[in-house]
């Protein structure tokens, strides 16, 4: 997937009020340049669907989002790009996370709204279990949105079986049903398969998005997800019609 070319970055720095002028560079400009180095650096150690290419996909999706819902799409396209950086399955606890995303917004030239704005969308938007309130604010909503499409459809597929190959987890039990309630702790580590994951958590995003481009996004995606899963069954179990 291409950067965002000069021209796309201007536009979202501009109608969101980033525009003002630092060294000759549009200042919204310069942060989110210097968020896409620093997240390449961050996500380079990711080989379990966390990738930059990932990120890659969710801020484009934001951005898209962001124009057709009106949100703030500074907002939206910095949150995207920085979503994963505190993320706790990625980094040695939630707390760690945020601590490495806070150093490096101190180093940028953020009004304080911007930030905190940014700091609540990205501590607040992973699923964890399904154990969290909706998100309230229109950016949150969108860049979630973002988030969960990238966990549909094929490229949720392919990024469910990097993610459970990376940390050893069988692809399916058949005597091992799908857990119906867990705490957000039986979510991270509890005994599950690949395949139960789907109905664990991504057969349930379709109905968990918040905007209504997001929900038709998600309607395309789920039914591949279906598809898929029911094939796999077939395929397992050795039917073959």
């Amino acid at each position: 997937m291409q950067e965002n070319s000069p021209q796309h970055l201007n536009q979202s720095t501009q109608q969101s009020g980033h525009g003002d002028q630092v060294d000759g560079t549009l200042k919204g400009e310069a942060i989110l340049r210097a968020a896409r180095a620093f997240v390449q650096g961050d996500a380079a150690a990711h080989t379990d669907g966390h990738d930059w290419p990932h990120i890659e996909r969710v801020t484009a999706l934001a951005v898209e989002l962001a124009h057709r819902m009106g949100a703030d799409p500074f907002i939206c396209e910095l949150a995207a790009l920085l979503h994963d950086v505190p993320d706790e399955k990625l980094n040695e606890s939630l707390e760690a996370g945020m601590a490495k995303l806070n150093a490096w917004l101190d180093t940028q030239p953020l009004e304080a709204g911007t930030r905190e704005a940014v700091v609540h969308i990205t501590s607040s938007i992973s699923y964890a279990g399904g154990q969290r309130p909706a998100v309230s604010s229109l950016e949150a909503q969108v860049v979630q949105d973002a988030d969960r499409l990238d966990a549909l459809g094929a490229i949720g597929i392919a990024r469910t079986f990097a993610f459970a190959g990376a940390r050893g987890r069988e692809m399916y039990d058949p005597a091992l049903p799908p857990r119906e309630q867990m705490t957000r702790e039986e979510y991270r580590n509890g005994r599950s398969t690949t395949i139960n994951h789907f109905y664990e958590k991504l057969f349930k995003l379709k109905d968990l998005m918040n905007t209504s481009y997001g929900k038709e996004l998600a309607e395309q995606r789920h039914d591949f997800m279906m598809q898929f899963v029911e094939q796999f069954k077939r395929e397992w179990e050795g039917r073959f019609s």
